[in-house]
């Protein structure tokens, strides 16, 4: 339980103390106070992240208070906490894995004319050397 703890904790921690050094060497480097300006999109989903955060604990404490109370069992924080940091690490878990799927497929594959391939901007400088040379020999 121990491990699971300091992962959880020490992602989110991560996170956030990124985040404020961003800020911090940001407003260093260019001396810049609009924090919201600058940040706020990242300000915004740190917070979004801890209040969902916040929200699953709520629903998974009473589901689970509803679960032990069903079966005649005590409430034990310590149990409550296992469950809890399970479901969390099993959630991140997931998503690290799509994104790095999506990572990893798109340094792999093309899907040719979506933004990220590479053809898209060469057929652009194609055609802007076709326009460049109909000009010219005009």
């Amino acid at each position: 339980m121990a491990l699971a703890i300091t992962t959880t904790v020490g992602i989110a921690l991560y996170l956030v103390v990124a985040l404020i050094r961003s800020i911090q060497i940001e407003r260093r480097q260019s001396g810049v106070k609009r924090i919201w300006a600058n940040f706020g999109l990242s300000i915004l989903f740190c917070g979004l992240f801890f209040m969902s955060w916040l929200g699953q604990g709520i629903v998974q404490w009473q589901a689970y208070t509803d679960n032990q109370r069903q079966h005649n069992e005590p409430v034990e924080i310590g149990d409550f906490t296992t469950e809890f940091l399970h479901s969390t690490l099993e959630n991140w878990q997931s998503e690290f894995l799509q994104l790095f799927s999506f990572v990893v497929m798109s340094a792999l594959f093309i899907h040719h004319g979506s933004a990220e391939s590479r053809d898209s901007d060469d057929r652009l400088e194609r055609k802007i050397d076709e326009i460049h040379q109909a000009v010219v020999n005009k």
